[in-house]
């Protein structure tokens, strides 16, 4: 109660003046996880938690929305960013405005150590049983989502779970499955045993170069959310959030 007393006073003026800033959230973990049932984990809340501390003005929340879903919301106004978006994904055509989070991260193969200790194990992914999540976009299918495409033409088995993915390759039911190096990173360390189990490929399905997608009319413009990060990142707080699940901090583009 102690502690309460002490930092209860700066709360009110902290919320009456700030503007508040929609962040869509989608569940793509480990950036977002199942923010739809009120999650507060995974690296997008802690980086929504940095920009809120580090400045007075702007109030950024998270809003629930789905990766099918969340393209739609920001075009109409429910959200007035999307966060952690590539530019082989859609949105080339939805109004926005663009800022370089200078963040990187990968798309791996992965498979079970008896296949995968061959490099060229992944260099053909014809008659190979593919464990995919539903709604992403991969390179080797030329970004194409489609389920049934994605079934018919790679043999695909599509969920809505990398972890499943994952212990269906490892337990055989499936030969390769595709997540971010990101996310292998969090579940090898939440499954140690799996380390023996799994090896990553050296091919990578796609780099990861991280934009935020501003909604014309957001009550922050571009070069305000660009200044915040780039204060976060001259800081180290970007490097601490980021950098353990292996999501390289880039150098801003000139």
């Amino acid at each position: 109660m102690m502690l309460l007393a002490v930092f209860w006073p700066a709360a009110p003026s902290w919320a009456a003046g700030a503007v508040e800033v929609k962040i869509g959230a989608a569940h793509f973990p480990p950036y977002t996880v199942r923010p739809e049932q009120g999650a507060d984990t995974g690296l997008l809340p802690q980086l929504v938690d940095a920009l809120n501390r580090v400045q007075q003005h702007y109030r950024f929340v998270l809003v629930p929305t789905s990766v099918q879903r969340r393209f739609g919301d920001f075009q109409q106004g429910r959200t007035d960013m999307a966060i952690f978006e590539n530019p082989q994904w859609g949105w080339q055509q939805i109004p926005h405005k663009t800022v370089d989070m200078c963040l990187e991260d990968a798309e791996v193969f992965v498979a079970r150590q008896a296949n995968g200790h061959d490099p060229h194990y992944f260099d053909d992914l014809n008659g190979k049983r593919l464990a995919l999540f539903n709604g992403y976009h991969y390179a080797f299918a030329g970004f194409n989502p489609d389920p049934d495409y994605l079934r018919r033409t790679y043999n695909a088995t599509l969920t809505y779970s990398h972890d499943s993915n994952l212990l269906m390759v490892q337990a055989g039911r499936a030969d390769i499955a595709l997540v971010t190096r990101s996310y292998l990173s969090d579940f090898l360390a939440r499954n140690p045993a799996s380390r023996e189990r799994l090896v990553p490929s050296q091919r990578i399905d796609q780099v990861y170069h991280h934009y935020a997608l501003l909604r014309p009319g957001a009550p922050i413009g571009e070069q305000s959310f660009a200044a915040l990060l780039r204060g976060l990142r001259d800081s180290g707080e970007l490097a601490r959030i980021f950098e353990p699940y292996r999501i390289t901090v880039t150098a801003p583009k000139d």
